[in-house]
Order: structure tokens, then sequence, then C-alpha cells
């Protein structure tokens, strides 16, 4: 055998079995139910009014251009569905390979950055596939999992490799401009300060500081002027408010709290110390496990090339996103995996340096270990506290049902991390695995109803086929669009007079509202019931809304309202 493949031989052999193992838990979660209201059936409404209106340019929802994303993810999807039809079935698999994707480079990155150092190479993924939110959230149909691709993609293009030194300048533009056309500007956020620190942790890059900066600078060009190969042909197809807000006040919206628009721009503006105070749920399970923290806090110079990568690319960024106005969790889910990296690093200097702090009992799992029992212990009891009233609500209610089975396996994986073995990380991982399965699993069982809007979709598609107009109370997320397969606008109602007006020119139209408890009258004269998150959706003839909004008595209806799923009447009064 050659030595190259022995070489790609020993590598494939470096896959297992974390690949396999994260691929079939992440299927199984991934297809344990629909696509979620609001994250996922947003991006397939996107996707779906790009296609059944012929929109290859501008990204459509609810009719009107929207400037809120870019269309890589929306290509790919059409792309499968040219192939495979149109369905959620290929977007949550594009998700899942996503996720595989991210996983590879994430694990050929840190073999870059540690070449002297395979432990910390070998369990780099193992750790990234136990962060809970990072699990949960790469569930979605979002565009985050791509994103986290291209910069690490991008960054991998920076790092040195056995006989190459120089980074890959053609390629890691090519990856910017494919991160800008997956989540817009924000790509350079993540990969700028290692690139603009490279000196720092690159040895290449301290020899051949012009080169470096040059052409590091040329390769952000050139994924800029991919972005504006589509930007610019997008903004005239669109029209003057949909490229005013393409190019100025998206970005600005979100950079600056106040900054005034001319439509409801998904912002979402956060104090200076959101991220902060977040970290520990972010990085759950390893925020609660001591010998993580006394890894951190025990490192010391001289600092290999890889943790000083992380520290070049986790600290400034996370400043940057905290100054910034707008924030979500997911914004970070790059930096999730350049925490791994680092945390991995230093993991194996305390191995090497410090035996006795890392084989300290003390210093293990044995907290969360600890809190998954006493996890299973709340979940064997809760069938009780709730009978007995101690417990009462939406996720309480539900998950009763099973809580006593699954308290099972949070016992079994408790017991799994107080044991003093080896392997100690590993473990910690797939206990992590194993117990977002089974919350998203539990979640499916019991409660995962009342984010199914299958019910309404099916109300609101039936209605648009025999020419009903359609209107919503309030603002519209896209929630019905694609399991309707609807090709009309639902109208936007912000005010009793716009209902009023609406009923009066379509007195044969359908509303939908959101309230937070059903009243009386929607038991006797509605359309549909059916539980939403904490709350209900409820839709209406838009005459009778209307009649019953002024006052009037409705003209009895011919059946009573359908009700999704079976609930009973004292449901109806209080919130589920």
């Amino acid at each position: 055998m050659s030595t190259n493949n022995i070489r790609r031989s020993k590598d494939l052999r470096g896959l297992w079995p974390w690949l396999p193992l994260w691929t079939v838990v992440v299927l199984l979660a991934i297809f344990s139910h629909g696509p979620m209201p609001l994250y996922s059936t947003r991006t397939l409404a996107v996707a779906w009014e790009m296609w059944q209106g012929h929109h290859w340019l501008v990204p459509y929802i609810n009719g009107e251009p929207y400037s809120e994303k870019v269309p890589l993810l929306f290509w790919l999807i059409h792309a499968g569905w040219f192939v495979f039809g149109v369905g959620d079935g290929w977007p949550r698999m594009l998700e899942v390979m996503f996720g595989v994707v991210q996983m590879v480079l994430l694990w050929v990155l840190a073999r870059r950055l540690f070449p002297g150092r395979p432990w910390a190479a070998g369990v780099v993924p193992w750790m990234a596939m136990a962060l809970a939110y990072a699990f949960f959230f790469g569930l979605q149909i979002m565009y985050e999992v791509l994103l986290v691709d291209c910069v690490l993609g991008a960054l991998l293009c920076l790092t040195p490799k056995t006989g190459r030194a120089e980074p890959r300048w053609l390629l890691f533009g090519l990856l910017i401009g494919a991160g800008l056309l997956t989540k817009g500007p924000v790509m350079l956020l993540h990969i700028v300060f290692p690139w603009l620190l490279g000196p720092l942790w690159n040895e290449w890059a301290r020899d051949n500081r012009s080169r470096w900066y040059t052409r590091g600078g040329l390769s952000i060009l050139l994924g800029l002027a991919m972005l504006l190969a589509w930007a610019i042909p997008a903004g005239f197809s669109g029209g003057d408010a949909y490229r005013h807000r393409l190019f100025f006040t998206q970005t600005a919206g979100r950079v600056v709290n106040g900054v005034q628009t001319d439509q409801k721009l998904q912002s979402h503006p956060r104090w200076f110390g959101w991220y902060f105070i977040s970290l520990p749920l972010l990085l759950f399970p390893f925020s609660a496990w001591p010998r993580a923290w006394v890894a951190l806090a025990t490192l010391r110079k001289p600092l290999d090339a890889g943790v000083r990568f992380a520290l070049c690319w986790l600290v400034p960024t996370f400043i940057v996103f905290s100054i910034v106005s707008g924030k979500q969790w997911y914004y970070l889910l790059p930096e999730m995996s350049g925490a791994m990296l680092l945390l991995a690093g230093a993991m194996a200097v305390l191995r090497e340096r410090n035996n006795a702090f890392a084989e300290n009992y003390w210093l293990g799992t044995w907290l969360i270990g600890l809190g998954s029992i006493a996890f299973a212990g709340f979940l064997f009891a809760m069938p009780y506290l709730v009978a007995d009233r101690h417990l009462h609500g939406l996720w309480f209610d539900g998950v009763s049902a099973y809580s006593r089975t699954f308290s099972i396996a949070f016992l079994l994986m408790g017991c799994l991390l107080l044991l003093p073995m080896r392997g100690e990380t590993r473990r910690l991982s797939i206990a992590g695995l194993f117990g977002v399965l089974a919350l998203n699993t539990l979640f499916t069982l019991t409660v995962w109803h009342r984010y199914d809007l299958s019910p309404t979709s099916a109300l609101l598609a039936n209605a648009e086929s025999t020419h009903h107009p359609i209107a919503i109370e309030g603002n519209y997320e896209g929630e019905f669009h694609f399991a309707g397969r609807l090709t009309q606008p639902i109208t936007e109602l912000r005010d009793g007079h716009a209902l009023q007006a609406f009923a009066e020119a379509h007195p044969d139209g359908l509303v939908v509202t959101h309230p937070e408890k059903v009243e009386a009258s929607a038991q006797r004269y509605a359309l549909l019931i059916q539980p939403f998150r904490s709350s209900w959706v409820v839709v209406w003839s838009a005459q009778t809304l209307a009649n019953l909004r002024t006052g009037h008595t409705p003209t009895e209806p011919p059946q009573p309202p359908q009700v999704f799923p079976a609930a009973t009447d004292s449901q109806y009064g209080s919130q589920p």
C-alpha cells in the first residue's frame, strides 16, 4: 500500500466512531417531528415563495421582497427540489450534511493547530457534538450551520499544513464569499480577527506580514465582490425600498439600536452583557465541568499555536458581538466551535503538565452526574407533582405522561458520569449527546402537537384553493405558507379598523388570531381552534369575527369549530 493510501486510511479511521454516532443521532432527532415554527417554517416559506414565484435573485416572504436574508441556503434548497421535488425532507437532510461538514472541518482544523498534541485533535469533535444548545439549534432549517461551515473552512485556509505554510488565499476568498451569501456582512466578523492577528499565532504570517495582509485583503475583496455580484442585480430587481433596506438599514439596524426603518426589522436589541451571562447555557455541559475551568485557569506561556489561534478568534469577536446591539444565541454558533478548540488545547496541556489536576476525581464529571440523577428524580416525581397541582403548565402537564420512562435514561447517564473511569471526556460527550436526544424525543412525544400548525395550514390551503382571502391579526412570520403550499399573501391586520375593512371587502374571507385564552364565543363561532406554544391559534370567518368585535350576534355556523388535538371545555378558558 502506498504512503498516500496509508495516510488516507488512517485519516478515515480517525472519523470512527464519533462521526457515524453523531450522524445517526442527528437523523433520529431531526426527523422525529416536523419543521419547527417559527425558525424552520419561515425559512421554508421563503424558499417556497421563491420557488413557486420563480424569484431566483430576490428572496420573498408573504408576497414582498425579503431583505433580511441572502440567498445561498435557498438556492441549495432549490437544487434539491429540482431533483427530489418540493418537500421538507431535503432541507432537513441539508442541515444534517452541513453538520457533518462542520464536524469534519473542526476535526481537521484541530489537527492542523495541534500537530504535537494528537489527543486534542481527537477529542475536539467529541466535545463539539455534546454541546446541547448547538445540537438543538442545528435541528432547525436555518442559515447558521451553513455559516459555520463557511467560517471553519475559511479559517482552515489560513492554517499551515505539512508541505504548505502559506494560506490558500483563493479558497479563503471564495469561502468568505459563500459566507457572505449565507448570512451577509456578519461573516466578516467571524473571520477577520484570526486574520488581522495572524502574526500572533501563525509563523508564516510573522515572517511574511506584507503578503499576509495584502493577499488576505484581496481575498476579502473577492468575497465582497461575490456578494455584490448578487446584491446589485437583486437590488434593482427588488425595487427601491428593497434596495435601500438591503444596502443600508439591514446591517445598520442590527449594529445600532434605534435605527429607523420603513418596516419591522428582526434586530433583537439586547444589553452589552447578555452574551456573557448566557455562556453557561451556550457551553453546557462543559460549563458545569470543573476540570474544564481548571484547564483554562492554569494555562501559562508559552501557549500552543492552536490556543493562541483560539484566543485571537474568540476574545475580540466576543467583545465586538457584545457591543453590537442585535443579539441572539445562535449568532455565536461559529464561536462555539472555537471554544471547543480552546478547551481541547487547554485540556491537552493540563494532561501533560499537571497530572494531579488531570486525574483528580473531584474535578471530574461527578457534578454533572449528580445533576442528571437529580433531574431523573424530578422526572420520576413529576406525575405526582402534577396530580397534586404542585406543578401546572404547558410543559409539566404534557411531559408528565412519559417522564418516568425517560427518568431511567437520565439516571443511567448520571451513573455513567459518576464512575471514576478512563475516557472522561468521551463519557461526558456521549452522555451529553444522548441527553439531548432524550429531551428531543420527550418533546416530540408530549409537546410537539402544540407546535404543529398542520391543521391550520390545511384549512388555509383549502380556503385559498376555493378563493377565500386570508388575513391574520398582528405580524405574520410565514408559518403557514410552506405547509399549506399557499401562493397568495396573507393580509396583516394591525388594528380593529383594518379588521372591519377586510371583512367589508372580503365577507367570505378568513382571519387567523392568536389569543392567550379561548373565549366562549370562539367555542361557538370559530372555524378551527388549536393550541400553539403557550397560547392558541383560532381561525374565523372574517364577517363573524367583525360582527363579534362590534357587538353584533353573528349567524350561527353550520357546524362547531374543529379542535386539534381534542381538547376539553375546561382547557379553553385557561392558558395552556
